[in-house]
C-alpha cells in the first residue's frame, strides 16, 4: 500500500494562552505527561536533533515512539518525524507538524500529520490527537488535564 492512499490528517483547537505556553507545553517534557497520559515527549528540539515518546513520564526511559526534528522555529511551528522505535530513523516516518498562531487572545494550533503508513495508524491517530489536543487546552487554559484512556 502507498502512503498516497491515506490522507493528510488535520486537527485545528484556539487555546486561550500565548503562543509561548503552547510552544513549552508542547515541547517540555515535565509538561507533557501531565495532559499527554504521562508520556514525556523528550528532546533539545533542535534542527536533526533525535525525539523520543517515553513511556511513564519518565524521560531516560523506555520510549515506543521516536523521530527526528526536521524544522524548529519557536513560538511558531515544529515539524518532527514519527515512527514506532523498531523503525531505524533513516527509514522516515510519517510526519507531524505543529503551527502556533496568535489570533488575538487566542492562539490558534493547527496539527497536522502525514505520510501516513496505513490505516491502522489512520485510525490511531484520528482518536489520540483529538484526546492529547483537548487536555493540552484544558491543561493552558484552567491548569487541570483531562484524564482519558488512552489505547
Amino acid at each position: 500500500m502507498s502512503t498516497d492512499e491515506f490522507p493528510d490528517y488535520v486537527y485545528v483547537t484556539y487555546i486561550r494562552a500565548a503562543r509561548e505556553d503552547v510552544w513549552d507545553a508542547l515541547t517540555n517534557a515535565d509538561i507533557t505527561p501531565i495532559y499527554w497520559s504521562g508520556i514525556a515527549n523528550v528532546s533539545n528540539w533542535q534542527v536533526g536533533s533525535e525525539w523520543t515518546h517515553c513511556k511513564d513520564g519518565d524521560p531516560t526511559g523506555d520510549y515506543d515512539i521516536w523521530g527526528q526534528i526536521l524544522e524548529s522555529s519557536p513560538p511558531e511551528r515544529l515539524v518532527f518525524t514519527f515512527q514506532p522505535a523498531a523503525q531505524p530513523l533513516e527509514t522516515q516516518g510519517s510526519i507531524v507538524t505543529y503551527d502556533i498562531e496568535q489570533a488575538g487572545e487566542v492562539v490558534k494550533l493547527t496539527v497536522t500529520h502525514t505520510n501516513l503508513p496505513d490505516k491502522g495508524m489512520l485510525n490511531g491517530i484520528s482518536q489520540g490527537w483529538p484526546a492529547i489536543l483537548a487536555s493540552l487546552k484544558s491543561y493552558l487554559e484552567s491548569g487541570e488535564a483531562l484524564h482519558y484512556e488512552s489505547r
